[in-house]
């Protein structure tokens, strides 16, 4: 009996059991083939697809849970396979990469990290979908030259503070800290480090907000207490996860 004689709700209904069955199981293929990382963390999820490179430079805290997508990649040579010219020699460049990742990180999903040299993620950091830290760039001194081919540069390290929250499509650049508890807004591009607990949105990213002390509430940059202790509707549209 071929396929072509199995009566079509027949065949759907068992197509439907498989792929309710393979969704069950995706968690557990998910989380017996991590590879080998530089330490042993407790209850380490990063979900299918992924892709992770060189993971014995990356270390994890524990209760760190990474959504769909995350592509983590700590370099060790530049460039890689992938980018060579198939008819062209490239001197290579070789790193001693570090990407460590507190306790308690969350990301939604589509994660980017890449560090040659090293990376930094505090505890219970937050991060929404889409976003990417790189801890160096593609060359560019050559303009007639395609820039894959370039060596890396402006390399240096990377590190966001404890308790960060930071927005759906954020781009983190070289050299760049982010504060303790300070929040970046969705779509921006961070420069420049940002300090301890303010708010901070744009291409580049400036800070709009800082946490008063004394009033107990986020004020504007000027020094001004808000009209309201809490972040309004426009901030949270801008942070949006």
């Amino acid at each position: 009996m071929s396929i072509a004689d199995i009566p079509g709700r027949v065949l759907q209904r068992g197509l439907v059991r498989l792929g309710a069955g393979l969704q069950r199981v995706q968690g557990q293929v998910a989380a017996y083939s991590l590879p080998r990382f530089a330490n042993s963390p407790k209850n380490l999820t990063i979900e299918l697809p992924r892709r992770i490179s060189n993971p014995e430079f990356i270390s994890w805290g524990d209760h760190v849970w990474i959504g769909p997508g995350a592509f983590i990649t700590a370099v060790r040579r530049y460039p890689s396979l992938a980018l060579v010219h198939p008819d062209r020699h490239h001197e290579s460049q070789t790193f001693t990469p570090s990407i460590q990742f507190g306790h308690r990180v969350s990301s939604s999903g589509n994660l980017v990290i890449g560090a040659a040299q090293r990376v930094v993620i505090g505890d219970d950091v937050m991060f929404a979908c889409n976003v990417t830290l790189l801890d160096n760039s593609h060359g560019f001194d050559h303009p007639y030259e395609p820039y894959k081919y370039q060596p890396l540069c402006r390399i240096a390290p990377v590190e966001v503070k404890r308790g960060c929250w930071i927005g759906q499509n954020v781009v983190i650049m070289p050299g760049v800290q982010i504060g303790e508890m300070s929040i970046i807004g969705a779509n921006s591009v961070v420069t420049e480090s940002i300090p301890d607990r303010v708010i901070a949105v744009g291409a580049p990213a400036r800070v709009i907000k800082r946490w008063d002390e004394e009033f107990q509430q986020w004020v504007g940059c000027a020094g001004a207490p808000a009209k309201k202790s809490t972040i309004n509707e426009h901030d949270f549209r801008q942070f949006n996860t």
